[in-house]
């Protein structure tokens, strides 16, 4: 069976220290987010470059020119 004082820690932490521990958490959370948001950018770059890679582009058909009507001279 445990006992409450396996869980809880009975010695007081300073200030200082939960701070320190709170900010190397908040850090760590902060790090890992934007590790994750790179690897998906550079993912969805290289996907995107692979698509644009295989599409040829298709040049827009030329317009149709209508006959103007010439002027004839009398």
């Amino acid at each position: 069976m445990t006992s409450k004082s396996e869980f809880f820690n009975p010695a007081k932490l300073s200030s200082r220290d939960k701070a320190a521990a709170t900010d190397a958490t908040a850090r760590a959370i902060v790090d890992a987010e934007a590790a994750a948001r790179e690897k998906k950018t550079e993912k969805l770059r290289a996907l995107r470059l692979q698509q644009e890679a295989e599409t040829l582009p298709v040049a827009a058909p030329p317009k149709k020119r209508t006959a103007s009507k010439s002027r004839s001279s009398t």
